[in-house]
């Protein structure tokens, strides 16, 4: 069997389908939705990395958050989690002041993680799913040192390949798009349960499926 890894820019993910004005589909199995990308004759997914980083100044979208890490953790991906910076912003013309948030980390847990996976040998072939063109540098590095490991790219939905990411690839036979109406074969149940039989985690009110 050819062993798949999974790499998941998680608020590349979010942010697609919080445009998509449809809550309910925020609570995501990505294992089983990036398992639909494998070919199931000769493929088996092995590991599922979820990159991402807490909001932890907003109280009720940190909570939500947290559950969801704990609902992947279930089902066995592996969190790899950032933070975000705090920056003072201000604006010339009428002097007012604000905090903003920067996230930090990201692109390069995401480039670490399939690096070494690749150096470690843990897979024969990725799935990277991201549309953010930052990450091109890892996708030329990975291509050029490990041809024998072919990597698909996923675009979240709505959401097109960037140029500088399809550049890096050199054409375009490994780009995929998840299709909007796919979301919703692939949900966690309301509770969701770890190998033992635990429940872990519970679906928040905010991502209840509509009526």
């Amino acid at each position: 069997m050819e062993r798949i890894a999974c790499f998941v820019d998680g608020f590349n993910l979010y942010h697609a389908i919080d445009d998509l004005n449809q809550d309910h589909l925020k609570w995501l199995n990505l294992w089983s939705l990036l398992d639909s990308f494998a070919r199931k004759a000769h493929q088996e997914t092995v590991s599922v990395f979820y990159f991402s980083a807490y909001a932890t100044w907003l109280p009720d979208a940190y909570k939500r958050h947290r559950e969801y890490v704990n609902a992947l953790e279930g089902i066995g991906v592996t969190p790899v989690m950032g933070f975000f910076k705090e920056k003072d912003r201000s604006c010339h013309q009428c002097g007012a002041h604000w905090k903003a948030h920067e996230e930090k980390e990201t692109d390069v847990n995401i480039a670490l993680y399939m690096l070494n996976e690749s150096y470690q040998d843990n897979y024969d072939r990725a799935f990277l799913l991201s549309a953010d063109s930052d990450l091109a540098p890892v996708i030329r590095l990975l291509r050029k040192e490990f041809p024998q490991k072919p990597l698909r790219l996923i675009a979240p939905p709505g959401r097109r390949h960037s140029k500088e990411s399809v550049a890096a690839f050199g054409g375009h036979p490994s780009l995929r798009s998840i299709k909007k109406g796919k979301l919703k074969h692939f949900l966690l149940p309301r509770e969701v349960r770890d190998v033992h039989g635990r429940v872990v985690a519970v679906r928040p009110a905010k991502y209840d499926p509509p009526v």
